[in-house]
């Protein structure tokens, strides 16, 4: 019989399911964004700390591990010591570490990821780990953080220490069933709202369950300023500051919008718009 010119069918790939580990929850979401939109990767489940990191290796069974390094009362570092690097699904440590400390990481597992990491830096360590699993190289990825374990591994900072500065460049934020990144650039201000905050784009309103301080900590603050306990501001919209009766400040943003401004971040907003600090 004569060949056919029909290409043959194209082998789906394995669905990889993954292990979301990080202690800030704008950290799971931005990871869990980019593994929804493969269709060869499943999340298999999500741990806020080291010790739900442990149970849910043991429960679910993972096929890779996105591992968070620094996180209180367990480290990355520690889960692994715990489950054993014989019994370690594939990992992909996330750290914040400078390069020194990073150089230990990129010899014990399939890859690492910095944070801020782009788009671009997820998917080659994504298909790095799928290319491992392939190979059936998670044995000499378990040797691999064996050997770095028993040589004491990299010295963690202290989990009081602040880590290295590492600003958000988008927020993730759950929109009927789809999680959506916002760039910051676009954000006008934050508002609090109850155990929610509220991210002001335009006449547009996302929003997320975290909050107002550990959004505080993760945004330049060359770019936004807490104005009040419940407002956070990008600065290069602020217009003008207004005194009202009692002592009271309100800022006013381009577009019109006014925000209560408390006491005792007046000055630093005014050392900001250049005005001499009033008594």
């Amino acid at each position: 019989m004569p060949a056919s010119d029909t290409p043959p069918p194209m082998r789906s790939l394995p669905v990889i399911r993954v292990l979301i580990v990080d202690d800030e929850s704008l950290g799971r979401l931005r990871i869990a964004d980019l593994l929804r939109a493969k269709t060869d990767a499943e999340i298999a489940g999500e741990a806020a700390d080291g010790e739900a990191a442990v149970r849910a290796i043991r429960e679910l069974g993972p096929d890779l591990v996105f591992l968070d390094v620094q996180m209180p009362r367990k480290s990355g570092l520690d889960v692994v010591r715990e489950i054993g690097p014989e019994h370690m699904p594939m990992t992909i440590f996330v750290t914040a570490f400078d390069r020194y400390a990073i150089e230990a990481f990129e010899v014990a597992a399939v890859d690492y990821l910095v944070k801020p990491f782009d788009d671009d830096r997820f998917e080659q360590a994504f298909q790095r780990a799928r290319r491992v699993l392939a190979l059936e190289g998670v044995e000499r990825a378990r040797e691999s953080l064996l050997a770095m374990l028993r040589a004491g591994g990299p010295t963690l900072p202290p989990a009081t220490m602040p880590s290295p500065a590492r600003y958000l460049e988008r927020i993730a934020v759950e929109m009927k069933g789809q999680v959506k990144p916002i760039p910051v650039a676009q954000i006008d201000y934050i508002a609090a709202a109850g155990p929610y905050a509220e991210l002001h784009v335009g006449d547009r309103r996302y929003v997320i369950r975290e909050a107002m301080q550990t959004l505080e900590d993760r945004l330049d603050p060359n770019r936004f300023m807490r104005v009040h306990r419940s407002v956070i501001v990008r600065l290069d919209l602020v217009e003008a500051l207004h005194r009202g009766g009692g002592g009271d400040y309100e800022l006013q943003m381009k577009g019109g919008v006014r925000l209560r401004v408390s006491r005792s971040r007046r000055e630093a907003l005014e050392r900001w718009l250049g005005l001499s600090p009033r008594e």
